[in-house]
């Protein structure tokens, strides 16, 4: 590919002032490298809604969602920017990254803005992307941008972005700050969540410094492993000191685990839980302390609401759930391993029948029933939402439909679920009961999908 050259200020005819260049590199694997250009505020702003240029947010899901991060006064990103956190550097297999980043949506035939509020992750993604070919301009002066109100049309916040938060957040609180968003001083718990006792829960041996432990087994039982009864549920939750009024952090090594939790959590009524995005690796990374020693809660005695304070965010049991199906026109979208949607596999060890119900919507996952790392970054954190809803539309599946996320026993369904509350998308139900309450009544009807040949691309393919 030719170079541009600049002598001077080169003037487009879009209007863009353009300045600044990087080093060339020829010898890249993916071709010669693109000069990089720099664009001034004010062809930033004018060219906002020109088709000819992608936008491309490097900063992480926290500000990307609403956050107002390194102090701006508007949060959100760009109206249609696509996503790459600077995090994802060095975490793409490199026989990949063409495809990986090809797969966001980016397109060679357009000039790609790359923003930020910290200019080291513009010169990194930017680097990146000129590297594998794409026309480049860097624009260094987001803060600024953000900080106009006369802007604020152009941005989207998630109305529960909130709910998303990061390490640096969490250790905020710890240390007796009041981070956005937060306004419960020192009435919060952190829980690592995973399924066993203290003693016995493998990702409990090491945790976040002052964080208990939640075992999974206190919102849940078999055999269908639906939720407990509410006064089971309240018990539990009462001994952990968790009340509807305390703010509830959760986090897991098995992602799914702490949106499993979450869901409970809101449905029994608890008003403020928020996710630390990641895993313990997220938290050590960025350079926070952990321990080995159990920590116990203190009880409490008055949960405040009574449980469920939200039963509408649960379809229980596989019969309600055909009903509805039949009468109101919800898809209902599997959250599985492709082989367990072909009929191949049951997942488990203790579900018999394989299969799923009839008319089901493949939704991605994982390989397994363990696995969701269709949804997972390279960097261990959340997935773009709206790259999933892309996926979904692939699918057939449109904003306006109503739909009821499902796996096979309620973990992995917690995690779209989670998103569509995050970015405020309307008729979308959790089936708790899943495959596994599905297939022990006889009198349902069930797909064997066998024939439906390969699974659909994730788009997400960076190990």
């Amino acid at each position: 590919m030719k170079n541009f050259k600049k002598i001077g200020a080169i003037f487009l005819a879009s209007g863009l002032v353009l300045s600044g260049c990087s080093t060339k590199d020829a010898n890249t694997s993916q071709g010669e490298k693109k000069e990089i250009k720099t664009i001034s505020l004010d062809d930033f702003t004018k060219n906002l809604g020109g088709s000819e240029y992608q936008f491309v947010d490097t900063r992480s899901d926290e500000a990307y969602n609403g956050f107002k991060t390194d102090g701006i006064k508007n949060g959100g990103h760009l109206k249609n920017s696509i996503q790459y956190s600077a995090s994802f550097i060095g975490k793409v297999n490199k026989d990949k990254e063409a495809k990986f980043v090809s797969d966001k949506g980016l397109d060679k035939n357009k000039k790609i803005v790359v923003y930020d509020t910290n200019k080291e992750n513009v010169a990194k993604v930017s680097d990146k992307l000129a590297t594998l070919g794409y026309d480049v301009y860097k624009f260094e002066d987001y803060k600024k941008f953000a900080d106009n109100d006369a802007n604020k049309d152009n941005l989207v916040t998630y109305p529960e972005y909130q709910n998303l938060v990061s390490p640096e957040w969490v250790k905020s609180i710890q240390d007796g700050k009041t981070p956005e968003t937060y306004t419960n001083k020192d009435n919060y718990s952190i829980f690592e969540v995973s399924w066993g006792e203290g003693d016995k829960a493998i990702n409990y041996k090491e945790h976040i410094k002052g964080a208990y432990h939640f075992n999974t087994d206190w919102i849940e039982d078999g055999p269908v492993w639906n939720l407990r009864s509410a006064d089971e549920i309240k018990t539990n939750l009462l001994k952990q000191g968790i009340t509807s009024d305390k703010t509830i952090i959760l986090y897991s090594d098995d992602a799914s685990a702490a949106f499993r939790v979450n869901w409970a959590l809101r449905w029994a009524g608890v008003k403020d839980v928020r996710i630390m995005n990641g895993s313990l690796k997220n938290w050590k990374e960025a350079g926070y302390k952990t321990e080995t020693a159990a920590n116990t809660p203190k009880a409490a005695s008055n949960f405040g609401v009574n449980i469920p304070a939200h039963p509408e965010y649960n379809i229980s049991r596989a019969k309600e759930m055909a009903e509805k199906v039949k009468n109101e026109g919800i898809k209902l979208v599997s959250i599985r391993a492709w082989d367990e949607h072909l009929g191949k596999t049951s997942g488990y060890d203790y579900i018999e029948k394989a299969g799923e119900p009839k008319g089901a919507i493949f939704g991605f996952a994982g390989d397994n029933k363990g696995d969701m790392s269709d949804y997972m970054d390279p960097d261990g954190t959340l997935r773009n939402p709206q790259e999933i809803y892309n996926l979904w539309k692939g699918q057939g599946i449109a904003e306006t439909d109503k739909i009821a996320l499902y796996c096979g026993t309620g973990w992995r369904n917690a995690i779209p679920w989670f998103m569509t509350q995050l970015t405020g998308r309307a008729n979308t139900y959790f089936y708790d009961g899943g495959w596994n309450d599905w297939q022990l009544d006889s009198s349902l009807p069930v797909d064997i999908n066998k024939d439906k040949g390969s699974k659909p691309d994730s788009k997400n393919d960076y190990k």
